[in-house]
C-alpha cells in the first residue's frame, strides 16, 4: 500500500494552520479586548499573561506558510497575489503589535505609553480582521486561469470577506476573554468573563450566519451539507456546537476558569472542521485540489524528515514554556 504524501502534508499544514489559530488567537484576542479596560494595572496584567507565549505561538503562522510554498507551489503562487494587499498589511499589524509588547513598558512619558498601547491595540484588531478578510476570500473562491491567477487587485474586497474579518475579531476577542478569565482573577476576570458572555453569543451568531452564506452562494457546499448521505456524515458537527455552547455557557455562570476557555477552542476547532468538509479536497477553490497543487514525491519526502524533527521540536518547546508560566498572572507580577 502506498503513502499518500500529499495527504499527510495536507493534514500537516492545516493543523499548523489551526494551530496558529488558536494560539495566537487568544493573544490577539487581549489586543482586541484592550480598549475596554483603561486601567494601566490591569492592561499590564493582560499583556503579562502573554508576553512569555505569543512569540511561540507564531511559529506555527511560519510553518504553515513556509510548507505552503514549499510542497504546494501552485496554491502559494495562486493564493498569494489574490492576497497581496491584506496579507501585507496583515504582517505589518503583527509586526507593529510585536514591537508594542515591549515597548509599552519602555515608555518614558505618559504620551508614549498611550501610542503603544494603541500600537499593540491597533495591530491586534488589524491582522485578526485580515486574516478573517484573506479566509472569506479563499472560501468565497479565487479565479484562475490555467496556473494562473486570473482575477483583480481588490478581488479579495467583498461583503462576505468583510462579514469574515468581524467574525474573525469577534471570535479572537471571545479567546482572549476566556484567557484572561484563566489567567487572571479578581475584578478583571471577572469583568472579561462578562465579555466571553457577550462575545460567545455573538461568535455563535457569526458561525450560523456565515455557514448560511456559504450554503446559499455554493453549490458544491450545499451538496456537502444538505444532500444524503453527505448530510449524516457533517451532522456531528453543528450538534457538537450546540452542545459546547451549553456547556460554555454553563462553566460561565458557575464560575469556572479553564473549561470557558476550553470550550471557545472547541468553537473554532469545529469551526475548521466544517469549513474542511465544505471545501475538501480544494486547497484553491473553487478550482485546484491538493495533488494538482503538490511538488514532486521526493521533494514531498524530503521535506517530511525535516519536518518530523520539527515539529516535536516545537510542540516540546511549546508545551514546556506553557508549563513553566502556568497559573495565575496578578498586579504587580511578570518579567518585565
Amino acid at each position: 500500500m502506498s503513502i499518500d504524501l500529499t495527504l499527510i502534508w495536507a493534514l500537516l499544514i492545516a493543523t499548523a494552520v489551526l494551530l496558529y489559530v488558536m494560539m495566537d488567537g487568544f493573544d490577539l484576542g487581549v489586543g482586541i479586548l484592550f480598549p475596554a479596560e483603561v486601567a494601566r494595572a490591569d492592561r499590564d496584567v493582560m499583556v503579562n499573561s502573554v508576553a512569555p507565549v505569543w512569540d511561540g505561538n507564531e511559529t506555527w503562522l511560519v510553518l504553515g506558510g513556509g510548507g505552503l510554498f514549499a510542497v504546494f507551489p501552485l496554491a502559494y503562487a495562486t493564493i498569494f497575489p489574490a492576497l497581496y494587499m491584506p496579507l501585507i498589511l496583515m504582517l505589518l499589524a503583527l509586526v507593529f503589535r510585536g514591537v508594542a509588547f515591549e515597548m509599552r513598558f519602555r515608555a518614558r512619558t505618559p504620551a508614549g505609553e498611550t501610542w503603544w498601547d494603541r500600537a499593540f491595540s491597533w495591530g491586534s484588531f488589524a491582522a485578526a480582521f485580515l486574516q478573517g478578510v484573506c479566509l472569506g476570500a479563499i472560501v468565497q473562491g479565487i479565479r484562475v486561469e490555467g496556473r494562473a491567477y486570473a482575477g483583480g487587485w481588490w478581488d479579495w474586497l467583498t461583503p462576505f470577506s468583510v462579514l469574515t474579518g468581524i467574525a474573525l475579531v469577534v471570535g479572537y476577542g471571545l479567546l482572549g476573554a476566556c484567557w484572561l478569565v484563566w489567567k487572571t482573577d479578581g475584578a478583571l476576570q471577572a469583568r472579561c468573563r462578562n465579555y466571553a458572555r457577550v462575545l460567545g453569543f455573538a461568535t455563535l451568531g457569526f458561525i450560523a450566519v456565515i455557514s448560511v452564506m456559504m450554503v446559499i452562494q455554493s453549490p458544491a457546499f450545499r451538496e456537502r451539507w444538505l444532500t444524503l448521505p453527505n448530510m449524516l456524515y457533517a451532522a456531528p458537527v453543528p450538534v457538537l456546537v450546540a452542545l459546547l455552547a451549553w456547556r460554555f455557557h454553563r462553566a460561565l455562570g458557575k464560575g469556572e476558569d479553564v473549561v470557558p476557555f476550553l470550550c471557545a477552542l472547541g468553537f473554532f476547532v469545529l469551526s475548521y472542521i466544517g469549513l474542511g468538509i465544505s471545501m475538501w479536497p480544494m486547497i484553491v477553490p473553487p478550482s485546484i485540489t491538493i495533488w494538482q497543487a503538490a511538488t514532486h514525491p521526493s521533494s514531498q519526502l524530503f521535506l517530511l524528515v525535516g519536518a518530523a524533527v520539527l515539529v516535536p521540536v516545537i510542540l516540546v518547546y511549546t508545551g514546556y514554556v506553557y508549563w513553566i508560566f502556568r497559573g495565575k498572572v496578578r498586579h504587580g507580577e511578570g518579567y518585565h
